[in-house]
């Protein structure tokens, strides 16, 4: 191997550090000298401590370079300046967090006009971020004393990188007492309030969408780390403020003012869909939603039907079906997905959400949408969340439900079943998309979701109203469910079962593993569909027929061989395991 000879050379960059006169440009072009710094080479790092080293590496990340400069090469100066910056070498980081003049040179990237030059602007952001994280009590004592701080960063929220920076005092301080301090801080700044008045339809598209992301950052982190804040015995200023019944109806106040904007609406719901999370992907935790966001929403409800039933006007859209008159739009899709969401919390103040819900008749409405765009999975999807969500009861609550959430629960299921005439749609979509098949049309792009919404009735038949209500079915109408559900989707059922063919080199015999398709319905906001396996079965088989690497012989990868087709052909039959055969996936 190469490194076991001593192919080391002198570095070029302590020639240039034994010059009297060597200027930061020229260690700068030297390959290796973010290398040297982050190996802690004591000449370079003196010499960059230098003040008038580390004013210029400040100024080359906060000043715009000159102009007629090829762009590839015009940030070149900057982007090593801020990589030596924020190398997290002990020397630079004291240096730049204990000297005032230093911070006020960063601090002035600020109080710059807008717009700001988003790469100079991400430079800012990494070098200050780093500083938070690092030489955490000098940067916030000097950010505490800047009246405009906030103000400065919430002028520049169209450029992302500013984001960053808002994330960084909320989830890089440490330790816990401290975090509580700087949370205070900006809570007492109305950090929160702020950003809520930035979704408003006067203010710019971007501005607003980094205000709402900012926001739902900000709800996650809170939520994530308010077990540290516990140990303290107190909330989390910031998240308090954003549950809070008035800060939600100020949201809402802004989305509906005047003529709300697509983008206002959206980037409204997608915090109201951040507050109402009940659990992340990949997060064991589960949250509580507050019943003053709930409270919150409930009167405004009737906004958001409105919005399904009258939607921002859009141009007709091409599509490889033909002319959409009508798109469904982005702004009717984050609606279903909320309603969809409130749906599932479970909470003190379900009732007031159900009985609007259903004074509304919304859920009638989005299967009506259902079906009327044909080919809208994303539509689809969230329709089928709404109806497994009503359905849910018996899967989420151990004991059966009481109080309140009894009252809501009955209420949705019998609104369901009577009012929307869930099982004569199902029964007559499918009948008809049986017939559109048969005369040689296309499968309608609804079917998959529909078998798993007939899917969910079933599962639910025995449990509390769902049974109640099937009894309630016309006699026809039962009849034709019976049959359906007894023949056409048990069929539909077995079809969507993949059974994979494992043909051992023993004669005549075969492994089967049967894989089939369910929904992870405890992952709400990530439902997806997986295959599950007889994976013991599987990986024994795979060990038996799978043969391991042959590592008996050490190879020299650095030689140069000549590849054969022999070669080629021994390396795949290596790796390759026996034949496979899947049976026809409906």
């Amino acid at each position: 191997m190469f490194w076991k000879f001593d192919l080391h050379t002198s570095s070029h960059l302590e020639a240039l550090l034994d010059k009297e006169d060597v200027t930061l440009a020229e260690l700068m072009d030297e390959e290796d000298v973010l290398q040297e710094c982050k190996a802690q080479n004591r000449r370079l790092l003196q010499f960059l401590s230098q003040d008038q080293c580390m004013q210029e590496l400040v100024r080359l990340i906060t000043t715009e370079p000159p102009t007629g400069v090829e762009e590839v090469k015009r940030f070149k100066y900057s982007n090593i300046a801020c990589e030596l910056l924020t190398c997290d070498v002990g020397d630079i980081n004291d240096k730049l967090g204990n000297e005032e003049p230093l911070l006020e040179s960063l601090y002035a990237f600020l109080e710059q006009p807008s717009p700001l030059n988003p790469l100079l602007a991400s430079f800012f952001s990494k070098t200050i971020g780093n500083l938070i994280t690092r030489k955490t009590e000098q940067v916030l004592s000097f950010l505490r004393r800047k009246e405009g701080f906030l103000s400065l960063v919430l002028k520049h929220i169209d450029t992302s990188a500013m984001m960053d920076v808002l994330l960084r005092l909320i989830s890089c301080v440490e330790p816990p007492p401290l975090r509580l301090e700087t949370l205070t801080w900006l809570n007492e700044e109305k950090l929160a309030q702020r950003l809520i008045e930035l979704i408003h339809p006067e203010r710019d598209e971007e501005r607003q969408s980094n205000a709402s992301q900012t926001l739902c950052d900000i709800i996650r982190l809170s939520r994530d780390q308010a077990n540290q804040l516990q140990e303290l015995s107190q909330p989390d200023p910031l998240l308090a403020v954003l549950e809070s019944q008035e800060s939600v109806e100020q949201l809402l106040q802004n989305m509906f003012s005047r003529e709300g904007t697509d983008s206002c609406i959206v980037n409204g719901i997608q915090v109201l869909l951040t507050l109402l999370e009940i659990r992340r992907p990949g997060f064991e935790r589960s949250y509580t939603v507050n019943s003053s966001i709930l409270l919150a929403i409930q009167p405004h409800l009737i906004h958001f039907h409105q919005l399904l039933l009258q939607p921002p006007k859009r141009n007709p859209m091409l599509t490889t079906l033909g002319v959409l008159e009508e798109p469904f739009g982005n702004t009717r899709l984050h609606v279903a997905r909320l309603v969809a969401s409130l749906l599932y919390t479970s909470s003190s103040s379900h009732a007031v959400i159900a009985q609007e819900l259903c004074r509304l008749n919304t859920m009638d409405l989005l299967l009506e949408l259902f079906f009327k765009y044909t080919w809208n999975n994303f539509l689809h999807l969230q329709v089928e969340l709404c109806v497994a969500a009503i359905l849910r009861s018996s899967e989420t609550i151990s004991q059966p439900p009481v109080g309140s959430e009894s009252s809501a629960y009955n209420l949705m299921v019998t609104h369901l079943f009577q009012q929307c005439h869930l099982v004569p749609r199902i029964l007559d979509a499918w009948e008809e998309n049986d017939k559109i098949q048969s005369a040689g049309g296309m499968r309608r792009g609804y079917m998959g979701h529909l078998t798993r919404i007939a899917n969910t009735v079933v599962h639910n038949l025995e449990k509390g109203p769902v049974h109640a209500q099937i009894g309630k079915l016309p006699e026809d109408c039962r009849g034709r469910w019976e049959t359906f559900v007894d023949q056409t989707l048990s069929e539909t059922n077995r079809k969507n079962t993949i059974d994979l063919l494992w043909f051992n080199s023993e004669p005549k015999t075969q492994i089967v593993l049967s894989f089939h398709l369910f929904y992870a319905e405890d992952e709400f906001n990530d439902r997806f569909v997986c295959l599950q396996a007889n994976t013991a079965v599987f990986e024994a088989c795979s060990k038996e027929r799978i043969q391991p690497f042959d590592d008996e012989e050490e190879e020299d990868i650095w030689e140069e061989k000549e590849m054969s087709f022999a070669t080629q052909t021994k390396s795949r039959k290596r790796s390759e395991p026996q034949h496979f055969f899947f049976e026809e996936f409906i």
